[in-house]
Protein backbone atom coordinates (compact mmCIF):
# COMPACT_ATOMS: atom_id res chain seq x y z
CA UNK A 1 0.00 0.00 0.00
CA UNK A 2 1.35 3.11 -1.04
CA UNK A 3 1.30 6.21 1.38
CA UNK A 4 -1.10 8.28 -0.81
CA UNK A 5 -3.46 5.11 0.00
CA UNK A 6 -2.65 5.27 4.08
CA UNK A 7 -3.07 8.70 4.14
CA UNK A 8 -6.67 8.09 2.26
CA UNK A 9 -7.50 5.59 4.31
CA UNK A 10 -6.65 7.39 7.64
CA UNK A 11 -8.70 10.42 5.94
CA UNK A 12 -11.68 8.23 5.77
CA UNK A 13 -11.60 6.98 9.10
CA UNK A 14 -11.03 10.32 10.45
CA UNK A 15 -14.09 11.90 8.79
CA UNK A 16 -16.73 9.20 10.08
CA UNK A 17 -19.33 9.89 12.15
CA UNK A 18 -18.13 8.02 15.00
CA UNK A 19 -21.43 9.00 17.35
CA UNK A 20 -23.45 7.30 14.95
CA UNK A 21 -21.30 4.11 14.82
CA UNK A 22 -21.05 4.09 18.74
CA UNK A 23 -24.31 4.07 18.97
CA UNK A 24 -24.25 1.66 16.15
CA UNK A 25 -21.90 -0.64 18.63
CA UNK A 26 -24.09 0.13 21.63
CA UNK A 27 -27.02 -0.89 20.03
CA UNK A 28 -25.95 -4.48 18.46
CA UNK A 29 -23.91 -5.21 21.86
CA UNK A 30 -27.44 -4.67 23.54
CA UNK A 31 -29.12 -6.96 21.04
CA UNK A 32 -26.64 -9.87 21.13
CA UNK A 33 -26.67 -9.79 25.32
CA UNK A 34 -30.53 -9.36 25.02
CA UNK A 35 -30.44 -12.70 22.64
CA UNK A 36 -28.58 -14.46 25.32
CA UNK A 37 -31.07 -13.33 28.03
CA UNK A 38 -33.96 -14.65 25.68
CA UNK A 39 -32.64 -18.13 25.03
CA UNK A 40 -31.10 -18.65 28.06
CA UNK A 41 -30.42 -22.37 29.33
CA UNK A 42 -29.66 -23.33 32.78
CA UNK A 43 -27.70 -26.23 31.85
CA UNK A 44 -25.74 -24.06 29.51
CA UNK A 45 -24.65 -20.33 30.52
CA UNK A 46 -21.99 -19.54 27.66
CA UNK A 47 -22.62 -16.03 26.28
CA UNK A 48 -20.26 -16.85 23.71
CA UNK A 49 -21.00 -20.61 22.87
CA UNK A 50 -21.59 -20.70 19.45
CA UNK A 51 -23.85 -23.58 19.86
CA UNK A 52 -26.43 -21.20 20.98
CA UNK A 53 -27.89 -18.00 19.58
CA UNK A 54 -26.45 -15.49 21.37
CA UNK A 55 -22.73 -16.86 20.88
CA UNK A 56 -24.03 -16.99 16.84
CA UNK A 57 -24.79 -13.21 16.89
CA UNK A 58 -21.62 -12.26 18.07
CA UNK A 59 -20.64 -14.01 14.96
CA UNK A 60 -22.70 -12.44 13.40
CA UNK A 61 -21.55 -9.08 14.41
CA UNK A 62 -18.23 -10.21 13.51
CA UNK A 63 -18.73 -10.63 10.07
CA UNK A 64 -20.65 -7.49 9.59
CA UNK A 65 -18.05 -5.44 11.04
CA UNK A 66 -15.66 -6.94 8.92
CA UNK A 67 -18.50 -6.57 6.22
CA UNK A 68 -18.33 -2.62 7.33
CA UNK A 69 -14.86 -2.32 6.94
CA UNK A 70 -15.10 -3.11 3.92
CA UNK A 71 -17.37 -0.55 2.74
CA UNK A 72 -15.57 1.85 4.48
CA UNK A 73 -12.28 0.97 2.32
CA UNK A 74 -14.13 1.23 -1.11
CA UNK A 75 -14.13 4.32 -3.10
CA UNK A 76 -18.01 6.12 -2.26
CA UNK A 77 -18.64 6.99 -6.38
CA UNK A 78 -18.63 2.58 -6.41
CA UNK A 79 -21.62 2.49 -4.80
CA UNK A 80 -23.51 5.54 -7.42
CA UNK A 81 -21.85 4.31 -9.81
CA UNK A 82 -23.27 0.93 -9.61
CA UNK A 83 -26.42 1.63 -7.95
CA UNK A 84 -28.39 0.20 -10.70
CA UNK A 85 -26.37 -2.82 -11.48
CA UNK A 86 -26.39 -4.12 -7.84
CA UNK A 87 -30.56 -3.70 -7.76
CA UNK A 88 -30.83 -5.97 -10.94
CA UNK A 89 -28.71 -8.30 -9.30
CA UNK A 90 -30.76 -8.02 -5.86
CA UNK A 91 -33.95 -8.21 -8.13
CA UNK A 92 -32.63 -11.05 -9.95
CA UNK A 93 -32.29 -12.43 -6.83
CA UNK A 94 -35.43 -12.15 -5.73
CA UNK A 95 -36.99 -13.77 -8.53
CA UNK A 96 -34.83 -16.92 -7.91
CA UNK A 97 -35.69 -16.68 -4.44
CA UNK A 98 -39.60 -17.93 -5.19
CA UNK A 99 -38.57 -20.70 -7.28
CA UNK A 100 -35.63 -22.22 -5.34
CA UNK A 101 -36.54 -21.77 -1.73
CA UNK A 102 -37.61 -24.04 0.75
CA UNK A 103 -40.74 -23.39 2.26
CA UNK A 104 -40.97 -22.93 5.78
CA UNK A 105 -43.88 -21.49 7.66
CA UNK A 106 -45.71 -21.25 4.28
CA UNK A 107 -43.06 -18.70 3.21
CA UNK A 108 -40.59 -19.28 0.22
CA UNK A 109 -38.30 -16.19 1.49
CA UNK A 110 -34.62 -18.33 2.55
CA UNK A 111 -32.15 -19.20 0.78
CA UNK A 112 -29.89 -22.21 2.52
CA UNK A 113 -26.29 -22.68 1.64
CA UNK A 114 -25.19 -25.75 3.83
CA UNK A 115 -25.79 -24.23 7.52
CA UNK A 116 -26.79 -20.62 6.70
CA UNK A 117 -29.87 -19.10 5.80
CA UNK A 118 -29.91 -15.70 4.28
CA UNK A 119 -32.97 -13.66 3.74
CA UNK A 120 -32.54 -11.96 0.09
CA UNK A 121 -35.37 -9.42 1.38
CA UNK A 122 -33.18 -7.84 3.94
CA UNK A 123 -30.67 -7.05 1.08
CA UNK A 124 -33.17 -5.24 -1.18
CA UNK A 125 -33.28 -2.69 1.08
CA UNK A 126 -29.90 -1.25 0.56
CA UNK A 127 -30.57 -2.11 -3.02
CA UNK A 128 -33.54 -0.25 -3.77
CA UNK A 129 -32.56 2.87 -1.63
CA UNK A 130 -28.98 2.66 -3.89
CA UNK A 131 -31.26 2.76 -7.10
CA UNK A 132 -33.95 5.48 -5.74
CA UNK A 133 -30.75 7.40 -4.68
CA UNK A 134 -29.28 7.27 -8.06
CA UNK A 135 -32.38 7.91 -9.98
CA UNK A 136 -33.20 11.52 -7.97
CA UNK A 137 -29.25 12.25 -8.73
CA UNK A 138 -29.92 11.97 -12.11
CA UNK A 139 -29.59 15.16 -14.15
CA UNK A 140 -32.36 17.44 -13.86
CA UNK A 141 -34.61 15.14 -11.79
CA UNK A 142 -37.52 16.21 -9.68
CA UNK A 143 -40.86 15.08 -9.39
CA UNK A 144 -42.51 18.10 -9.46
CA UNK A 145 -41.46 18.52 -13.34
CA UNK A 146 -43.09 15.52 -14.83
CA UNK A 147 -45.83 12.67 -13.82
CA UNK A 148 -43.02 9.84 -15.30
CA UNK A 149 -40.88 10.52 -12.45
CA UNK A 150 -43.52 9.61 -9.78
CA UNK A 151 -43.93 5.80 -12.07
CA UNK A 152 -40.22 5.70 -12.57
CA UNK A 153 -39.54 6.17 -8.88
CA UNK A 154 -42.61 4.22 -7.71
CA UNK A 155 -41.51 1.16 -10.03
CA UNK A 156 -37.99 1.17 -8.16
CA UNK A 157 -40.50 0.93 -4.95
CA UNK A 158 -43.19 -1.22 -5.86
CA UNK A 159 -41.02 -4.04 -7.71
CA UNK A 160 -39.21 -5.68 -4.98
CA UNK A 161 -42.42 -5.50 -3.16
CA UNK A 162 -44.15 -7.41 -5.71
CA UNK A 163 -41.51 -10.04 -6.13
CA UNK A 164 -41.59 -10.08 -1.81
CA UNK A 165 -45.15 -10.87 -1.68
CA UNK A 166 -44.51 -13.76 -4.32
CA UNK A 167 -42.31 -15.31 -1.81
CA UNK A 168 -45.46 -15.45 1.13
CA UNK A 169 -43.95 -12.61 3.47
CA UNK A 170 -46.05 -9.83 4.16
CA UNK A 171 -43.64 -8.06 6.70
CA UNK A 172 -40.53 -7.80 4.73
CA UNK A 173 -42.45 -6.51 1.67
CA UNK A 174 -44.54 -3.93 4.13
CA UNK A 175 -41.30 -1.88 4.68
CA UNK A 176 -40.93 -0.59 1.39
CA UNK A 177 -43.94 1.69 1.42
CA UNK A 178 -41.97 3.38 4.51
CA UNK A 179 -40.05 5.01 1.22
CA UNK A 180 -43.09 7.39 0.63
CA UNK A 181 -41.21 9.24 3.08
CA UNK A 182 -38.53 9.98 1.01
CA UNK A 183 -40.71 10.84 -1.69
CA UNK A 184 -42.93 13.02 0.35
CA UNK A 185 -39.02 14.86 1.38
CA UNK A 186 -37.99 15.33 -1.95
CA UNK A 187 -41.41 16.74 -2.94
CA UNK A 188 -43.93 14.78 -3.14
CA UNK A 189 -47.86 16.61 -2.78
CA UNK A 190 -48.96 16.68 1.24
CA UNK A 191 -52.05 15.14 -0.04
CA UNK A 192 -50.59 11.95 -0.88
CA UNK A 193 -49.65 11.08 3.00
CA UNK A 194 -52.72 12.46 3.92
CA UNK A 195 -54.77 9.90 2.07
CA UNK A 196 -52.86 7.48 3.01
CA UNK A 197 -53.59 8.15 6.88
CA UNK A 198 -57.12 8.59 5.72
CA UNK A 199 -57.04 5.14 4.11
CA UNK A 200 -55.25 3.46 7.26
CA UNK A 201 -58.12 4.85 9.70
CA UNK A 202 -61.33 4.24 7.23
CA UNK A 203 -60.03 0.70 7.19
CA UNK A 204 -59.54 0.11 10.84
CA UNK A 205 -62.75 1.75 11.47
CA UNK A 206 -64.58 -0.07 8.74
CA UNK A 207 -63.53 -2.83 10.31
CA UNK A 208 -63.70 -2.84 13.69
CA UNK A 209 -66.77 -1.13 13.96
CA UNK A 210 -69.59 -3.59 12.22
CA UNK A 211 -72.08 -3.33 14.95
CA UNK A 212 -74.50 -1.87 15.36
CA UNK A 213 -76.71 -0.67 11.93
CA UNK A 214 -76.88 2.73 11.59
CA UNK A 215 -79.98 3.84 9.19
CA UNK A 216 -79.44 0.35 7.27
CA UNK A 217 -75.17 -0.18 7.24
CA UNK A 218 -72.66 -1.02 9.61
CA UNK A 219 -71.94 1.69 12.40
CA UNK A 220 -68.24 1.74 10.87
CA UNK A 221 -69.06 2.66 8.19
CA UNK A 222 -71.71 5.71 8.64
CA UNK A 223 -69.11 6.74 10.95
CA UNK A 224 -66.63 7.39 7.88
CA UNK A 225 -69.35 8.48 5.49
CA UNK A 226 -69.53 11.23 8.17
CA UNK A 227 -65.75 11.91 8.10
CA UNK A 228 -65.32 11.70 4.31
CA UNK A 229 -68.39 14.23 4.55
CA UNK A 230 -66.21 16.67 6.80
CA UNK A 231 -62.83 16.16 5.07
CA UNK A 232 -64.39 16.97 1.89
CA UNK A 233 -65.45 20.45 3.70
CA UNK A 234 -62.83 21.04 5.25
CA UNK A 235 -60.49 20.70 2.09
CA UNK A 236 -62.94 23.26 0.32
CA UNK A 237 -62.35 25.33 3.17
CA UNK A 238 -58.33 24.81 3.23
CA UNK A 239 -57.78 24.77 -0.43
CA UNK A 240 -60.29 27.06 -1.93
CA UNK A 241 -60.42 29.90 0.64
CA UNK A 242 -62.03 31.95 -2.00
CA UNK A 243 -64.95 29.45 -2.67
CA UNK A 244 -67.78 30.66 -0.82
CA UNK A 245 -69.39 27.00 0.40
CA UNK A 246 -70.49 28.27 3.48
CA UNK A 247 -74.43 28.31 3.44
CA UNK A 248 -75.15 26.80 0.18
CA UNK A 249 -73.32 23.44 1.18
CA UNK A 250 -74.55 24.00 4.73
CA UNK A 251 -77.90 23.90 4.13
CA UNK A 252 -77.63 20.95 1.79
CA UNK A 253 -76.25 18.60 4.50
CA UNK A 254 -78.81 19.96 6.96
CA UNK A 255 -82.00 20.16 5.12
CA UNK A 256 -80.71 16.38 3.83
CA UNK A 257 -79.82 14.92 7.21
CA UNK A 258 -83.57 16.65 8.78
CA UNK A 259 -85.36 14.64 6.36
CA UNK A 260 -83.41 11.30 7.17
CA UNK A 261 -83.97 11.59 10.04
CA UNK A 262 -87.63 12.25 10.35
CA UNK A 263 -88.07 9.41 7.88
CA UNK A 264 -86.20 7.26 10.63
CA UNK A 265 -88.37 8.46 13.14
CA UNK A 266 -91.28 7.36 11.30
CA UNK A 267 -90.03 4.33 11.37
CA UNK A 268 -89.31 4.77 7.54
CA UNK A 269 -86.60 2.26 6.57
CA UNK A 270 -83.55 4.66 4.59
CA UNK A 271 -80.65 3.20 2.95
CA UNK A 272 -77.70 4.80 4.54
CA UNK A 273 -75.37 4.55 1.99
CA UNK A 274 -77.84 5.78 -0.93
CA UNK A 275 -78.05 9.35 1.60
CA UNK A 276 -74.99 9.50 1.62
CA UNK A 277 -73.20 8.98 -1.57
CA UNK A 278 -76.22 11.25 -2.63
CA UNK A 279 -75.30 13.81 -1.05
CA UNK A 280 -71.23 13.55 -1.46
CA UNK A 281 -71.97 13.55 -5.12
CA UNK A 282 -74.33 16.21 -4.72
CA UNK A 283 -71.82 18.21 -3.15
CA UNK A 284 -69.23 17.32 -5.72
CA UNK A 285 -71.32 18.25 -8.86
CA UNK A 286 -72.34 21.57 -7.01
CA UNK A 287 -67.98 22.15 -6.47
CA UNK A 288 -67.27 21.24 -9.75
CA UNK A 289 -69.67 23.96 -11.31
CA UNK A 290 -67.50 26.27 -9.38
CA UNK A 291 -64.38 25.35 -10.79
CA UNK A 292 -65.05 26.90 -14.16
CA UNK A 293 -65.16 30.54 -12.37
CA UNK A 294 -62.20 29.35 -9.78
CA UNK A 295 -58.83 27.88 -9.94
CA UNK A 296 -59.93 23.81 -11.47
CA UNK A 297 -56.96 22.36 -9.95
CA UNK A 298 -58.04 22.51 -6.00
CA UNK A 299 -61.36 21.50 -6.98
CA UNK A 300 -60.30 18.76 -9.00
CA UNK A 301 -57.90 17.63 -5.89
CA UNK A 302 -60.82 18.03 -3.45
CA UNK A 303 -63.22 15.92 -5.31
CA UNK A 304 -61.33 13.22 -6.53
CA UNK A 305 -60.21 12.77 -2.89
CA UNK A 306 -64.00 12.49 -1.56
CA UNK A 307 -64.88 9.87 -4.64
CA UNK A 308 -61.66 7.92 -3.94
CA UNK A 309 -62.53 7.81 -0.64
CA UNK A 310 -65.71 6.22 -1.28
CA UNK A 311 -64.58 3.66 -3.52
CA UNK A 312 -61.84 2.76 -0.94
CA UNK A 313 -64.55 2.26 1.54
CA UNK A 314 -66.49 -0.08 -0.52
CA UNK A 315 -63.57 -1.75 -1.13
CA UNK A 316 -62.84 -2.88 2.31
CA UNK A 317 -64.99 -5.26 3.07
CA UNK A 318 -63.69 -7.39 -0.34
CA UNK A 319 -60.45 -6.77 0.38
CA UNK A 320 -60.71 -8.01 3.87
CA UNK A 321 -62.39 -10.97 3.43
CA UNK A 322 -61.52 -11.99 0.23
CA UNK A 323 -57.84 -10.93 -0.43
CA UNK A 324 -56.40 -11.27 2.90
CA UNK A 325 -55.50 -14.68 4.28
CA UNK A 326 -57.76 -16.52 7.08
CA UNK A 327 -54.46 -15.67 9.35
CA UNK A 328 -54.02 -12.19 8.49
CA UNK A 329 -57.53 -11.54 9.19
CA UNK A 330 -57.70 -13.09 12.34
CA UNK A 331 -54.21 -11.25 13.62
CA UNK A 332 -55.88 -7.78 13.07
CA UNK A 333 -58.91 -8.68 14.31
CA UNK A 334 -57.15 -9.34 17.47
CA UNK A 335 -54.87 -6.45 16.76
CA UNK A 336 -58.10 -4.31 16.72
CA UNK A 337 -59.70 -6.00 19.74
CA UNK A 338 -62.82 -7.37 17.93
CA UNK A 339 -61.55 -10.70 18.92
CA UNK A 340 -59.89 -12.37 21.66
CA UNK A 341 -57.71 -15.59 20.47
CA UNK A 342 -55.88 -15.80 23.53
CA UNK A 343 -54.91 -19.65 22.36
CA UNK A 344 -54.07 -18.65 18.92
CA UNK A 345 -53.29 -15.65 16.82
CA UNK A 346 -53.44 -13.54 19.81
CA UNK A 347 -50.97 -15.74 22.00
CA UNK A 348 -47.90 -14.26 21.40
CA UNK A 349 -48.91 -10.51 22.01
CA UNK A 350 -50.75 -11.70 25.36
CA UNK A 351 -47.66 -13.64 26.72
CA UNK A 352 -45.22 -10.50 25.47
CA UNK A 353 -47.82 -7.93 27.12
CA UNK A 354 -47.79 -10.16 30.46
CA UNK A 355 -44.18 -10.11 29.77
CA UNK A 356 -43.58 -6.52 29.69
CA UNK A 357 -46.19 -5.81 32.29
CA UNK A 358 -44.63 -7.89 35.22
CA UNK A 359 -41.24 -6.34 34.42
CA UNK A 360 -42.62 -3.38 36.49
CA UNK A 361 -40.52 -0.06 36.75
CA UNK A 362 -36.90 -1.54 37.12
CA UNK A 363 -37.35 -5.24 35.86
CA UNK A 364 -36.99 -8.40 37.24
CA UNK A 365 -33.42 -8.38 36.83
CA UNK A 366 -31.01 -9.69 33.99
CA UNK A 367 -31.59 -13.32 33.61
CA UNK A 368 -34.44 -13.38 36.32
CA UNK A 369 -37.33 -13.01 33.82
CA UNK A 370 -40.16 -15.61 34.82
CA UNK A 371 -41.99 -15.34 31.17
CA UNK A 372 -38.81 -15.74 29.29
CA UNK A 373 -36.98 -18.54 30.80
CA UNK A 374 -40.14 -20.82 30.80
CA UNK A 375 -40.41 -19.65 26.81
CA UNK A 376 -43.79 -18.71 27.28
CA UNK A 377 -43.45 -16.17 24.49
CA UNK A 378 -42.51 -17.86 21.21
CA UNK A 379 -40.34 -15.98 19.01
CA UNK A 380 -38.59 -13.87 21.91
CA UNK A 381 -35.35 -13.97 20.75
CA UNK A 382 -35.98 -12.69 17.16
CA UNK A 383 -39.58 -10.52 16.43
CA UNK A 384 -40.92 -10.39 20.44
CA UNK A 385 -36.96 -9.65 21.92
CA UNK A 386 -38.58 -6.45 23.29
CA UNK A 387 -41.22 -8.56 25.68
CA UNK A 388 -37.23 -10.02 26.96
CA UNK A 389 -35.66 -6.31 27.78
CA UNK A 390 -39.48 -5.37 29.51
CA UNK A 391 -39.88 -7.79 31.71
CA UNK A 392 -35.60 -8.15 32.70
CA UNK A 393 -34.96 -4.45 32.15
CA UNK A 394 -38.59 -2.71 32.92
CA UNK A 395 -39.94 0.52 31.82
CA UNK A 396 -36.67 2.26 32.81
CA UNK A 397 -34.49 -0.63 30.30
CA UNK A 398 -37.31 -0.26 27.92
CA UNK A 399 -37.40 3.57 27.50
CA UNK A 400 -33.41 4.34 27.37
CA UNK A 401 -33.99 1.32 24.25
CA UNK A 402 -36.05 3.79 22.22
CA UNK A 403 -33.88 6.74 23.76
CA UNK A 404 -30.92 4.99 21.65
CA UNK A 405 -33.11 4.60 18.69
CA UNK A 406 -34.65 7.85 18.85
CA UNK A 407 -31.17 9.58 19.18
CA UNK A 408 -29.46 7.09 15.85
CA UNK A 409 -33.22 7.99 13.72
CA UNK A 410 -32.53 12.12 14.79
CA UNK A 411 -28.63 11.58 14.04
CA UNK A 412 -29.40 9.92 10.67
CA UNK A 413 -31.72 12.98 9.93
CA UNK A 414 -28.78 15.44 10.38
CA UNK A 415 -26.49 13.08 8.41
CA UNK A 416 -28.90 12.68 5.29
CA UNK A 417 -29.85 16.89 5.63
CA UNK A 418 -26.27 17.65 5.22
CA UNK A 419 -25.58 16.28 2.17
CA UNK A 420 -24.22 17.71 -0.58
CA UNK A 421 -25.63 16.06 -3.56
CA UNK A 422 -29.27 14.59 -4.35
CA UNK A 423 -27.62 10.98 -3.92
CA UNK A 424 -26.53 11.13 -0.65
CA UNK A 425 -29.73 13.16 0.93
CA UNK A 426 -31.86 10.57 -0.71
CA UNK A 427 -30.22 7.46 0.39
CA UNK A 428 -30.07 8.67 4.37
CA UNK A 429 -33.43 9.06 4.21
CA UNK A 430 -34.22 5.98 2.78
CA UNK A 431 -32.10 4.32 5.57
CA UNK A 432 -34.64 6.82 8.09
CA UNK A 433 -37.35 5.61 7.05
CA UNK A 434 -36.45 1.68 7.14
CA UNK A 435 -35.25 2.74 10.45
CA UNK A 436 -38.09 3.84 11.89
CA UNK A 437 -40.79 2.02 9.72
CA UNK A 438 -38.94 -1.47 11.61
CA UNK A 439 -38.94 0.32 14.92
CA UNK A 440 -42.85 1.58 15.40
CA UNK A 441 -44.09 -1.71 14.02
CA UNK A 442 -41.95 -3.84 15.55
CA UNK A 443 -42.67 -2.14 18.99
CA UNK A 444 -46.42 -1.50 17.62
CA UNK A 445 -46.51 -5.59 17.35
CA UNK A 446 -45.16 -6.46 20.48
CA UNK A 447 -47.42 -3.87 22.47
CA UNK A 448 -50.75 -5.20 21.03
CA UNK A 449 -50.73 -2.21 18.85
CA UNK A 450 -50.36 -3.27 15.61
CA UNK A 451 -51.01 -6.40 13.66
CA UNK A 452 -48.38 -9.43 13.99
CA UNK A 453 -46.79 -9.37 10.64
CA UNK A 454 -43.12 -10.49 11.45
CA UNK A 455 -40.70 -8.20 11.50
CA UNK A 456 -37.79 -7.42 13.77
CA UNK A 457 -36.33 -4.76 15.47
CA UNK A 458 -33.35 -3.57 14.09
CA UNK A 459 -29.98 -4.63 15.64
CA UNK A 460 -31.45 -5.76 18.51
CA UNK A 461 -33.81 -9.45 17.22
CA UNK A 462 -31.42 -12.20 16.16
CA UNK A 463 -30.56 -13.37 13.12
CA UNK A 464 -27.94 -12.69 10.64
CA UNK A 465 -29.99 -11.49 7.26
CA UNK A 466 -31.27 -8.58 9.44
CA UNK A 467 -28.66 -7.54 11.08
CA UNK A 468 -26.16 -7.55 8.19
CA UNK A 469 -28.86 -5.62 5.27
CA UNK A 470 -29.50 -2.92 8.57
CA UNK A 471 -25.11 -2.74 8.83
CA UNK A 472 -24.64 -2.62 5.07
CA UNK A 473 -27.38 0.06 4.71
CA UNK A 474 -26.10 2.23 7.90
CA UNK A 475 -21.88 2.11 6.68
CA UNK A 476 -22.60 3.31 3.14
CA UNK A 477 -24.71 5.93 4.50
CA UNK A 478 -21.49 6.91 6.75
CA UNK A 479 -19.46 6.45 3.94
CA UNK A 480 -21.33 8.87 2.04
CA UNK A 481 -21.40 11.31 4.63
CA UNK A 482 -17.61 10.73 4.73
CA UNK A 483 -16.95 11.13 1.45
CA UNK A 484 -18.53 15.05 1.47
CA UNK A 485 -15.61 15.81 4.23
CA UNK A 486 -13.16 14.40 1.51
CA UNK A 487 -14.07 16.79 -1.21
CA UNK A 488 -13.95 19.80 1.48
CA UNK A 489 -10.77 18.51 1.91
Amino acid sequence: MTPRNIDTGASIFRSLDWFTIILYLVLVTFGAISIYAASYDFDNASLFDFAEFSGKQFLWIGLALVLGLVIFLLDYRLYEAYAYPIYAAVILLLIVTIFVAPDIKGSRSWLSFGPVSLQPAEFGKFATALALAKLFDSYNFSLNTKLSNYYRALIIIFLPIALILMQKETGSALVYLSLVLVLYREGMPGIVLWSILCAVTYFVIAVKYTTPLILGIPCGEFIVFVAIMAIFAGMLLFYCKDFFIGRNVLIGFVSTGVIVLVLALCGIVINGRVYFITVILLAAAYTAVAMFRHRIGKFVVTISFAIASMLFLFSVNYVFGNILQPHQQQRIKVALGIVEDIRGAGYNVNQSKIAIGSGGLTGKGFLNGTQTKLKYVPEQHTDFIYCTIGEEEGFVGSVMLLVLFATLILRLITIAERQRTAFGRVYGYCVVSYLTFHLAINIGMVLGLCPVIGIPLPFISYGGSSLWGFTILLFIMLRIDAARKERID
